[in-house]
């Protein structure tokens, strides 16, 4: 039965994947099963996450996909330091917030990347979805269009496939390549103000915000003070609002690298144990 609900969740890379999924399902052994919302809202790894909970996965499987090695679907671990100009860019202080877009849409036309169609397959194998079709769940997934520099949202009535909503919400700028939808491109919709985007559930009743990277206070994807405002915003027309955050020893499993396939089995398994210390505060919520 649906729960009115809307589920945000927010970048991380391919740890933040797993740290989600790790405490999802240990919400899951809680009795609190998170794929009743009536909502989910993805921004880059939670366009993965959120997809995959749409789409009928048993999380038992989501789980083994990400803690057992035969299990585990092929992840390309990106050039080392692939990351680090794109950190550059978020950290930097900058006169307005479309300068700093401009120069990590110029990051992702000139980066050189693995090809297109081989990062469109790798998410295929990544989502392990049993159909293409979008989920009847509503599910918005988050992009950064490199032209108008404005965030896309995608949906089931966008007319575009669903894989590539999930690849343009992962094309993290100057890692992997852009990804090119009805002749236009985009990028990671994680670099559009906040790795959540949480303001897109205005209206929602109630509001339950996975956030991977939301504690790392100055980190290069934290955006805490404006997902503290996009919080404030959602309370102050009504909405009850959970934000959690990855704790400690899930955040010591990333390794300095949320990008890292390493990340996976110790990110999934630090998130399930978290599950256990947030499930009542969740359960307040619903």
């Amino acid at each position: 039965m649906s729960v009115n609900l809307t589920v945000v969740c927010g970048g991380g890379g391919v740890w933040g994947v797993a740290w989600m999924t790790g405490l999802i399902s240990g919400l899951a052994d809680a009795g609190i099963d998170l794929r009743n919302a009536e909502a989910f809202i993805g921004t880059s790894a939670g366009s993965i996450i959120s997809t995959q909970l749409t789409s009928g996965i048993p999380l038992k499987r989501l789980y083994d996909r990400q803690v057992t090695p035969a299990s585990q679907p092929r992840e390309v671990a990106p050039e080392p330091g692939a990351l680090q100009a794109l950190s550059q860019l978020l950290t930097a202080s900058w006169p307005t917030d479309s300068a700093k877009l401009q120069a990590i849409c110029q990051l992702a036309k000139t980066a050189q990347t693995i090809p297109a169609a081989r990062r469109r397959a790798d998410i295929a194998e990544r989502l392990g979805l049993p159909t293409q079709a979008w989920p009847k769940t509503k599910l918005s997934i988050t992009a950064v269009d490199v032209e108008t520099l404005e965030l896309s949202v995608f949906t089931a009535a966008s007319g575009i496939a669903l894989i590539d909503a999930v690849a343009a919400s992962c094309a993290v700028p100057g890692v992997w390549p852009m990804a090119e939808i009805n002749g236009r491109f985009y990028i990671d919709g994680g670099v559009w103000k906040t790795a959540e985007n949480a303001h897109l559930a205005q209206g929602s009743k109630k509001v339950l915000i996975l956030s991977p990277l939301g504690l790392i206070a100055g980190g290069a994807l934290a955006g805490n003070s404006r997902l503290k405002a996009d919080i404030a915003a959602l309370e102050a027309n009504g909405s009850a609002v959970r934000l959690i955050c990855a704790d400690a020893a899930s955040l010591q499993a990333m390794a300095g690298n949320p990008l890292n396939p390493a990340t996976r089995q110790p990110a999934a398994e630090a998130g399930r144990r978290q599950a256990s210390a947030v499930a009542a505060e969740i359960a307040l919520l619903l």
